[in-house]
């Protein structure tokens, strides 16, 4: 029977890794332990297991003397999710292609429909867009019937959900296109459409996070506290052009102050 402790951080971790997700706490927003323990009302102990759970999980990061923060991805993190997301999910949408029902092939159509559609609204609920957007990928996994690469593919999707729901859409039609191509049934169109669509969310991910690396680089050995929020992505780069190098206070913003 599980300890009351462990109860406690299982409803921590859940806490915090579903604001990570929602966007509600920032990329490079640092985490007072003392803080969010005060406001769930439970002790140091069980939120500091949840936290060291997400740092495991690549969600956070920790350094001694500087505190935890939601993990800053590099270069090197992106580029080797997107190595490791086309390998998975080539396979899984050549797999979806051969062995997936008529009426998965259905949902996901209008599941398609449903991202595109969310993904042209300005001012939406990015969270939502990104567990819809995760959720159409992770159910083209499902439906290729092979299990372990579809716990390969929510692994990675959790790993990456900080960064992830930073990028916004691409275009109005790319999964509705995508999923086109997978439901006919067309084997190697299947692989050779997921691939480019990965290619291409892969570059428009580099640009849109490159602000972020330029932080990670300036602050590499600390974790800065001013400023009182994080910066809106969207003030510093349009989704067409590559981002301006952001002045010393803003970069300082963007790695936020304390929940």
């Amino acid at each position: 029977m599980p300890s009351k402790n462990q109860g406690l951080a299982d409803e921590a971790y859940a806490i915090v890794q579903a604001r990570i997700i929602r966007g509600q706490l920032a990329i490079g927003q640092v985490i007072s332990r003392r803080k969010l323990a005060a406001e769930l009302g439970m002790s140091f102990l069980p939120v500091t297991e949840a936290l060291i759970r997400l740092e495991n999980e690549g969600l956070l990061e920790s350094r001694p003397r500087a505190g935890t923060r939601v993990k800053v991805p590099t270069r090197e993190d992106v580029e080797g999710h997107y190595v490791m997301r086309e390998a998975l999910e080539t396979q899984a949408a050549m797999l979806f292609a051969e062995r997936a029902a008529r009426d998965e092939r259905a949902e996901l159509l209008k599941l398609a429909r449903r991202v595109d559609v969310l993904g042209t609204q300005a001012n939406g609920d990015r969270g939502f867009y990104a567990a819809l957007h995760d959720k159409l990928h992770r159910l083209i996994a499902e439906f290729a019937r092979c299990s372990a690469l579809c716990d390969a593919i929510n692994i990675m999707y959790a790993a990456a959900a900080t960064w992830l729901c930073a990028t916004p859409p691409l275009a109005e039609t790319g999964h509705q296109d995508l999923m086109k191509v997978l439901v006919s049934g067309d084997i190697a169109a299947a692989g050779k459409a997921m691939r480019k669509h990965i290619r291409i969310t892969k570059e428009h991910a580099l640009r849109r996070l490159e602000v972020f690396f330029r932080v990670q680089n300036e602050y590499h050995r600390e974790y800065p506290r001013t400023g009182k929020k994080a910066i809106s992505l969207d003030l510093l780069v349009s989704d067409t052009d590559i981002p301006q190098q952001p002045s010393s206070s803003e970069q300082a913003g963007l790695l936020a102050t304390s929940i």
